[in-house]
C-alpha cells in the first residue's frame, strides 16, 4: 500500500488506525451498534439517498459556489485565496449538512426525542430546524458562557421549537453541554438518539457524519476542476471537532500534490493555558466515548480550554484527523484569537463577507499562508459559516 491509499475507515470497530472506537458501558455499546446497523441500513436505499439530496438542494441550497476572493489576494501579494461558500447554506453553516442526515435517521429509526450539545449554536440551529422539518422533538444543551456569547443563534434555536437547556457546570462552554446532553441522553436511550454535532463521539458517529459532510469536498473537488482544469495547490479548514475540516478534505486524500491544513486555535498563545491546540499540543486518550489527542492533565482528565471562536473549544478532536496527523497525510498549524479577529475584520472589509469566527482561524491561516506563496498558487479555505451570530460580540470586544 503506498502513502496515500487509504484502507477503509474506519474499520468494523470504529477504528481510524488506534483512535476512535466505543469505550462506552456495555449497555450503551448495544445502542450505538443499533444506531450503527440502522445507518448502514438507510444509507444503502435509494429513497433515502434522493431524500438527502433533494434536501440538500432544494433546501440546503447546495452546491454552495466557490468564491474567488480577487480583492483579498491581491491585497496580500500571493496565492489566490478561493472560498467554498459554506455560509451560504440554509441556517448559516455546513452543519445543515449532517443535521439532516441525522434527523432523518432518527425518524427512520422511530426516535421520540433527538437530543444535542451546540458551542457556537451553528449545530444547535441547524439541528433545531432539520428536527422542525422531520417533525421530531428536539433538545439542545448550551453552555452558559455561549448562551451570552451568541445570542442570535439562541434566539434562533427557540424561534425553531427546541428546547434550549443552559450549562452552568464545569466552564459552561462546549465541553460541559457535551457532558449535559449525554446524562440527559441516558436517561432513555431506546426512545432518544443523541445527535452528535462533529466527528467525534463513540463509533459510528465519527463516519455518519464525515460521510454526511463528505459532499463539501465532493463538490469542491469538482468544482475546481471544471473551472481550473486542476485540483489546488493547497485545501485548508478550522479544526475543533473537526467535521467541517473532514468533510473538505475526504475527498481530497488520495490526491498526493494537494497539501492539506487543518487549523486549531491557538488563543491567547501556545505558552498560556488559554488555547484549544488539541492536535499540536495535546497526547492520546479518552474523552466523551473515543480514544483521540486530548489536552489533559497528568491524571488524564481534560483540561479548561479557550477559543474566540465557541465552536472550536473542545478539548478533543475527531479520531479521523487524530490518525491523519500520525500519517503525516494532514498538517495541523494554529492560529491566535488576534489573528482570527483581524482576518474577521479583513474579510469583511476587503470582500464584503462577514465569516464566523470558526471559519476566520482558516481564512487567518490562509492569508499568512498566501503572502509566503507566488500568485499562480491556489488556496481553498472552507468558509464553515458566515458571522451573523458573532457580529455583536465582535463589535463590542473592539469597540466598534
Amino acid at each position: 500500500m503506498s502513502r496515500f491509499e487509504f484502507a477503509p475507515m474506519p474499520d468494523e470497530q470504529g477504528f481510524f488506525g488506534p483512535f476512535g472506537g466505543q469505550v462506552i458501558p456495555p449497555e450503551l455499546k448495544l445502542v450505538m451498534d443499533e444506531i450503527n446497523l440502522a445507518y448502514e441500513e438507510i444509507r444503502q436505499t435509494e429513497e433515502f439517498q434522493q431524500e438527502l439530496m433533494q434536501l440538500f438542494q432544494d433546501y440546503v441550497g447546495r452546491p454552495s459556489p466557490i468564491y474567488h476572493a480577487k480583492r483579498l489576494s491581491e491585497q496580500l501579494g500571493g496565492a489566490q485565496i478561493y472560498l467554498k461558500r459554506e455560509d451560504l447554506n440554509h441556517t448559516g453553516a455546513h452543519k445543515i449538512n449532517h443535521c439532516l442526515g441525522e434527523a432523518l435517521l432518527a425518524k427512520y429509526m422511530g426516535k421520540k426525542k433527538v437530543i444535542a450539545e451546540t458551542g457556537a449554536g451553528q449545530h444547535g440551529v441547524a439541528l433545531a430546524t432539520a428536527c422542525a422539518l422531520v417533525g421530531i422533538p428536539c433538545e439542545i444543551h448550551m453552555g452558559q458562557v455561549d448562551i451570552e456569547k451568541e445570542h442570535p443563534n439562541v434566539t434562533k434555536m427557540k424561534i425553531l421549537g427546541c428546547d434550549l437547556v443552559p450549562v452552568t457546570q464545569g466552564t459552561a462552554t462546549l465541553k460541559d453541554a457535551v457532558d449535559s446532553a449525554f446524562v440527559a441522553y441516558m436517561e432513555n436511550p431506546q426512545d432518544y438518539i443523541y445527535a452528535i454535532g462533529s466527528v467525534v463521539g463513540p463509533h459510528p458517529f465519527p463516519k455518519m457524519v464525515r460521510d454526511f459532510q463528505s459532499i463539501i469536498g465532493r463538490e469542491a473537488r469538482q468544482q475546481f476542476q471544471e473551472r481550473h482544469q486542476q485540483l489546488p495547490d493547497v485545501i485548508t479548514a478550522c479544526v475543533g471537532g473537526g467535521s467541517n475540516a473532514i468533510g473538505l478534505f475526504t475527498a481530497f486524500l488520495a490526491d498526493e500534490p494537494v497539501r492539506i491544513v487543518g487549523v486549531e486555535p491557538a488563543g491567547k498563545g501556545l505558552d498560556t493555558d488559554q488555547h484549544s491546540a488539541t492536535l499540536t499540543l495535546g497526547s492520546p486518550g479518552e474523552l466523551h466515548g473515543f480514544k483521540c489527542y486530548v489536552l489533559q492533565d497528568e491524571a488524564g482528565e481534560p483540561l479548561p480550554v479557550h477559543s474566540i471562536a465557541s465552536g472550536l473549544d473542545y478539548p478533543g478532536v475527531g479520531p479521523q484527523h487524530c490518525y491523519l496527523k500520525e500519517l503525516e497525510r494532514v498538517e495541523y498549524d494554529t492560529v491566535t484569537d488576534q489573528e482570527c479577529l483581524d482576518a474577521f475584520m479583513t474579510l469583511s472589509r476587503v470582500e464584503g463577507i462577514i465569516p464566523a469566527l470558526e471559519s476566520a482561524h482558516a481564512v487567518a491561516w490562509a492569508m499568512r499562508e498566501a503572502r509566503r506563496l507566488p500568485r499562480e498558487r491556489r488556496i481553498l479555505v472552507n468558509l464553515s459559516g458566515r458571522g451573523d451570530k458573532d457580529a455583536d460580540y465582535v463589535a463590542a470586544k473592539l469597540a466598534l
